[in-house]
């Protein structure tokens, strides 16, 4: 474990690698599981705002979800999250000609009509954040459906803290975000 200002991280975020295949995959982690994408308490007032543009990149089911549930719901460990549709996939999914699941706030972004990306729990995904009364915890979540990502990180090289190096930038800041690389250095250079 490696400790930055108030943050616990584990260093198999540094050692493994890790690269999303969306071709192998086809997005299971928003299709997959028994809960939506955790969202942060500061993060719900960003998605009552945005939804009037984001709907319209909506599926009619994830449309009819969020006006039923509500843009976010409190799921059942008390924490807030994404709705879903009949409790299965995000209600947020949409999907490209090749049937893969992509996030309709992320599609919004990256046509320029908003300006946050997506939850910050589903940009830094493989790693989670568990947020004690001192500290952050950053882990890496390991899971089956993300085995070809594991294969593709490895073929390129590229560790997970790479890989999620935006969402790490965009939740901690450069500054932690600097210190993280010079313990992956330390820590492969003992003798420095």
């Amino acid at each position: 474990m490696i400790q930055i200002d108030e943050t616990i991280i584990s260093e198999d975020i540094l050692d493994y690698d890790f690269v999303c295949n969306l071709t192998a995959c086809k997005g299971a982690c928003c299709i997959e599981g028994d809960a939506g994408a955790p969202i942060d308490q500061e993060e719900l007032p960003i998605l009552e705002t945005i939804y009037p543009v984001v709907k319209p990149y909506l599926t009619e089911k994830g449309a009819e979800s969020i006006e039923k549930q509500g843009v976010y719901i409190k799921g059942e460990d008390g924490e807030w999250e994404t709705p879903l549709i009949d409790g299965g996939e995000c209600a947020y999914v949409i999907r490209n000609e090749n049937q893969t699941a992509l996030c309709a706030i992320e599609q919004a972004y990256n046509d320029g009509k908003i300006d946050w990306k997506k939850p910050i729990s589903c940009h830094l995904y493989p790693i989670r954040l568990h947020t004690y009364s001192s500290f952050t915890a950053v882990n890496y979540d390991r899971w089956n459906i993300c085995n070809d990502a594991c294969v593709l990180g490895k073929k390129l090289q590229i560790p997970i803290y790479k890989f999620v190096k935006e969402a790490l930038v965009r939740r901690f800041g450069k500054e932690w975000y600097a210190q993280l690389e010079e313990a992956k250095r330390l820590l492969d250079n003992p003798d420095l």
